[in-house]
């Protein structure tokens, strides 16, 4: 647990990538296989779901400290983060005795075992825990208890290091990581295997990612070098059909096979050994339904005969990764695409292959993308047909040439503290706009700030907080940003009855009053525009 804390404080302080890699680097290549096999499960996004409330831990340091309610509800106030609030109330309770465990042991006999024991063992030991660790240490565990932890690295550092560590090709690590893996030293010590393994035959690849189009079409030189389609709006999948087996992965890594039986059903028609990338799509007569119409299918615990016919779906293939058991990622674009043709054109439906455009020059294409949001698509895909499907972001071959996002000028109601190294700021906003004279919540956002904004909204928000609800600060009303959104739609769920989708901050409206923000209705009169 020791030397878990250190890589961390080694992570956190620091944002230069090559220090990140080199302390990776640095523990992987010493710690126990096992210890490093959790740290890998926790660098790469996944967590442990919370084991306790947070009644229970509340409770148990004001036992502990002698604290009131109103000074803990104060510290959490400030300080934003329960994990954080608890472990620097506990780091003035009293001499720490020493003890040193491994991670594995911490997690795998210590941590897991809470969610299945009496209340009594469950104070008893987290309280022990309390006990026998310092400050930072005691701080993981309590992020592990919570289901909190969070690491400030990306999976792309993460890659880079166990690939220098196993003296392998980063997309190799890379694919091995895909999918479903245990965090245990077996695991560990066959990711760094340098024999190429398939023991595994429901693993997807890492998914290629397209890059924001920042010029003007033009610049990417010849229009006949590129292979143009529709971006389409729908949950990002890769279908894998391997040993008469059957997965659909999400690109978030969910295994989302059952949500689709329709799709899962047909994959059995595809040749053995295939990999689909594409997109999974509510879709009738002939076109895509907007995005919220597969929200509802997604969002329902039972699929239900009435649910599968008011919501149909379909698997819009765009690329070909496997085939035939053959990984054919690094094939040039023109090839793969010919081999998808080949292999979806027999089979009908629920496979669509995605529309290549034929217009033959850009400025054409330009006019084309205008019908973009009548199409429920986000606009097009631009792919150069040489290219390679590599792994991540890599920018060069692949672009997408986005529509024009909607905008609303929303008024700040609420600010909410951030996470890790920003648990002490308020980087977390709700905006509302105007309804009947009244400010209605309608999205949340924390992306789009630059740091000097963050530091210097949250002086603003300190002196200008009306209410606290816990570590959340309702603010005056005076505030206003302009929001960006990719689309909305009706939402009962919501207070104002509407829901927006990926909503971010474009700029902070110091010229305009909160007065002159937009209104509700003029967000509900966006749905029933064209494509909405």
């Amino acid at each position: 647990m020791r030397r878990f804390a250190e890589l961390y404080d080694a992570l956190d302080s620091t944002t230069s990538t090559l220090a990140k890699v080199a302390a990776m680097v640095d523990y992987f290549r010493t710690a126990p296989p096992a210890d490093a096999a959790w740290v890998l499960y926790f660098l790469t996004g996944r967590r442990l779901k919370r084991l306790l409330p947070t009644a229970l831990l509340v409770g148990w340091t004001l036992e502990v400290t002698g604290l009131s309610e109103w000074l803990f509800a104060e510290a959490y106030a400030v300080v934003g983060d329960l994990a954080e609030t608890v472990s620097l109330l506990l780091d003035t309770a009293g001499p720490r005795a020493a003890e040193e465990r491994s991670l594995a042991t911490w997690v795998e006999e210590r941590i897991l075992p809470l969610r299945n024991a009496g209340p009594e063992v469950q104070r008893q030991a987290v309280v022990g825990f309390w006990s026998a660790l310092p400050r930072r240490e005691l701080y993981l565990v309590n992020k592990l208890i919570t289901g909190e932890l969070r690491v400030g690295v990306s999976s792309t550092l993460v890659v880079r290091a166990v690939a220098e560590v196993a003296g392998l090709a980063p997309a190799t690590v890379s694919h091995r990581l895909m999918g479903t893996w245990e965090p245990t030293a077996a695991a560990f010590s066959a990711l760094l295997t340098p024999e190429e393994t398939r023991d595994d035959v429901s693993r997807p690849y890492p998914f290629y990612l397209a890059s924001p189009l920042e010029s003007a079409p033009p610049s990417l030189g010849e229009r006949r070098e590129w292979q143009v389609e529709w971006k389409w709006d729908g949950i990002r999948g890769q279908l894998v059909f391997r040993a008469g087996q059957v997965f659909l992965w999400s690109r978030g890594e969910e295994l989302i096979t059952e949500r689709f039986p329709e799709i899962t059903s047909a994959a059995h028609r595809l040749p053995p050994g295939t990999v689909l990338d594409g997109e999974v799509l509510s879709f009738s007569d002939g076109r895509p339904l907007p995005f919220a119409q597969l929200q509802r299918r997604i969002g329902r615990q039972k699929l239900t005969a009435k649910v599968l016919e008011e919501t149909p779906v379909v698997f819009m293939a765009y690329d070909l990764l496997e085939h035939g058991g053959e990984d054919v990622r690094e094939h040039p674009l023109f090839e793969r695409r010919a081999r998808l043709e080949a292999i979806l054109g027999p089979l009908g439906a629920p496979f669509h292959l995605s529309e290549v455009l034929a217009d033959t020059d850009w400025e054409t294409l330009a006019r084309t993308r205008e019908s973009a949001r009548e199409r429920n698509v986000e606009g097009m895909m631009v792919k150069r047909l040489s290219s390679p499907y590599r792994a991540g972001r890599r920018r060069g071959d692949w672009w997408k040439w986005k529509i024009d996002p909607f905008t609303v000028d929303a008024v700040m109601l609420y600010a909410h503290p951030g996470n890790g190294k920003r648990a002490n700021l308020f980087t977390d906003y709700t905006f509302a706009v105007w309804s009947d004279g009244k400010l209605v919540p309608v999205a949340k956002a924390y992306s789009g700030l630059t740091d000097e904004e963050i530091a210097r909204l949250d002086v603003w928000i300190r002196s200008h907080t009306l209410e606290r609800f816990g570590p959340v600060r309702a603010v005056e009303q005076a505030q206003v940003f302009e929001l960006h959104f990719e689309g909305i739609a009706s939402s009962p769920r919501h207070k104002s009855g509407v829901a927006l989708r990926f909503p971010r901050i474009a700029r902070w409206r110091e010229d305009k009053p909160a007065a002159e923000a937009d209104s509700l209705e003029a967000l509900r009169a966006l749905i029933a525009g064209p494509g909405a």
